[in-house]
């Protein structure tokens, strides 16, 4: 049998740390120590360290010297920063993908098909994973990878925001599929403006998390 490589041990703490945090299973305000990390994954306290310095330059944590990394929680001004800046990205990617080329909409419409099944079977962990993969397909359809990869690290972030929300709100998954369709039949239009009008207000209604309860 072959034997299957496993990921670098820093790359194995990175995934386990920021799944834990986007999925709540570490809740804002949780002290990590490097040892209890090192021992959940099976590593030495290094490659623990390593993981952590990058988590902090995304924002997700601040590490504390001798003490460990404190999970920040999620403000109301992070999250205006998040929508601000994604609908300054997305509207400038979707500008540019008109004309939108038959890989991108045959793309884009299996996404589409997938997130309705997901949401048909409740599937809303599934569907959110989906709804950033049809985001993320269209800023990266502009071939830029520096925005795409700062567009993959605001999508992360307002996930994490966003698990609560969407189980407070399971009707707005409906809203979602609507407005991807909107998004999708504006591209096949060749039509830029209204395809950025439907992501400007897609993007938009985020920011009421920043008005109310943001836990």
């Amino acid at each position: 049998m072959q034997h299957v490589k496993q990921p670098p041990a820093a790359d194995r703490v990175y995934a386990h740390v920021k799944e834990g945090v986007l999925d709540r299973r570490y809740e804002g305000g949780t002290l990590l120590t490097e040892g209890e990390l090192a021992e959940a994954v099976g590593v030495s306290r290094t490659p623990v360290r390593e993981a952590l310095l990058r988590l902090e330059a995304e924002g997700l944590i601040k590490l504390y010297p001798k003490k460990g990394a404190l999970v920040l929680p999620v403000s109301a001004q992070e999250i205006a920063d998040v929508v601000e800046t994604r609908q300054l990205v997305e509207e400038h990617a979707i500008r540019k993908a008109v004309p939108a080329s038959p890989q991108l909409i045959a793309r884009l419409t299996e996404l589409l098909d997938s997130q309705r099944e997901q949401a048909a079977a409740g599937d809303l962990a599934g569907a959110a994973v989906t709804d950033r993969c049809f985001h993320a397909e269209i800023v990266r359809s502009g071939g830029n990878e520096i925005l795409s990869r700062l567009y993959d690290q605001l999508r992360d972030r307002q996930l994490r925001m966003g698990v609560a929300f969407m189980h407070a709100h399971p009707d707005r998954i409906n809203k979602t599929l609507t407005e991807h369709q909107e998004i999708l039949d504006a591209l096949r239009s060749d039509d830029p403006e209204a395809a950025v009008a439907i992501v400007h207000r897609h993007v938009n209604w985020f920011s009421n998390l920043a008005r109310g309860d943001v836990r």
